[in-house]
């Protein structure tokens, strides 16, 4: 028996504002199905060229009332970034709050609009520590 990997799925309250979030991440929509019928979208993006794996965002048509919540059940997402400086200023230049910061150059944290944990990684070897990320504390939880 072999596997293979499709995607993520995690449930989205404001679908503009998480499709905002992971395009800032550098994801884009690959595909999207509307279901008139059951009331929901499936929007998956995926970063560029790597369409194989992506993230399926599940918005109900009709709101659900559970979203955001602080669980821990689902752990969280990663992706390799080529600069964990860089993408860590870029994505609080737009108002995303670096809830682990990459003080040692190799990991952070931040949350989606719904509160979906995204793990951040250095491609790579460590980035050298760097202000002011080396000293800076971390904010909430992730």
């Amino acid at each position: 028996m072999s596997l293979r990997y499709l995607h993520t799925m995690v449930r989205v309250k404001d679908l503009e504002k998480s499709i905002a979030f992971y395009e800032l991440l550098g994801l884009k929509e690959t595909r999207r199905h509307d279901s008139e019928g059951g009331r929901f979208s499936l929007i998956f993006m995926a970063p560029p060229g790597q369409e194989e794996c992506p993230i399926e965002l599940t918005y109900n048509w009709d709101g659900d009332d559970a979203l955001p919540t602080d669980g821990r059940h689902f752990g969280h997402l990663a992706y390799r970034v080529p600069n964990i400086y860089e993408t860590c200023q870029h994505l609080m230049d737009n108002g995303v709050t670096i809830n682990r910061p990459p003080r040692d150059g190799h990991m952070a944290f931040v949350r989606s609009p719904d509160n979906i944990s995204i793990e951040l990684l250095q491609e790579g070897d460590d980035l050298p520590a760097a202000e002011p990320w080396a000293s800076m504390e971390n904010t909430g939880h992730w």
